[in-house]
């Protein structure tokens, strides 16, 4: 699986053939599409939109969106989380993946994530995150490529991704 960072909220992850982009910041091309806040211009090369609450299965990938614009994503295995408005920790565990907005460090962290990755973040609001998290050094990498036994004994883990 790889997941890339394009600024603000918008990530793209894709494994293989299959791409899955949330809140794209332009028409992009992709299998699956999510919008977790307003729903943007989408292009008939979208795919599936989910812009609403609800379950989903679309080509093996599993997803539940929460009201709080909260969604829960199964894919190859690992389960991310893209965290709305305030995450209802009754229906999150075992998150191995979390996409926090950066002012939702106290939330991403109750949900014990083996890796956060911050989202919607200038250089201050981020060097306030990582201090937070007790991180001195993190370093921005291009994009992550992850497997599911990566993950295994991580704990609250913070990732940075550099903007495409």
């Amino acid at each position: 699986m790889i997941i890339s960072y394009q600024g603000g909220q918008s990530l793209k992850i894709s494994q293989g053939d299959l791409a899955l982009v949330i809140n794209p910041k332009a028409k992009t091309a992709a299998d699956i599409t999510i919008f977790t806040g307003k729903k943007s211009e989408t292009s008939d090369k979208s795919g599936f939109v989910i812009d609403n609450p609800g379950e989903y299965e679309i080509k093996d990938v599993f997803i539940k969106g929460f009201p709080d614009r909260t969604f829960l994503i199964t894919f190859e295995g690992i389960k991310l989380c893209f965290l709305g408005a305030k995450a209802s920790q009754d229906e999150l565990e075992d998150i191995d993946i979390l996409f926090t907005p950066i002012d939702m460090y106290k939330s991403a962290v109750a949900l014990e994530p083996a890796v956060m990755i911050p989202v919607a973040y200038d250089k201050n609001t981020l060097a306030q995150f990582l201090k937070e998290a007790g991180e001195t050094k993190a370093e921005s990498i291009d994009k992550l490529v992850v497997k599911k036994k990566d993950l295994e004994g991580k704990e609250g883990e913070v990732i940075v991704l550099k903007e495409e």
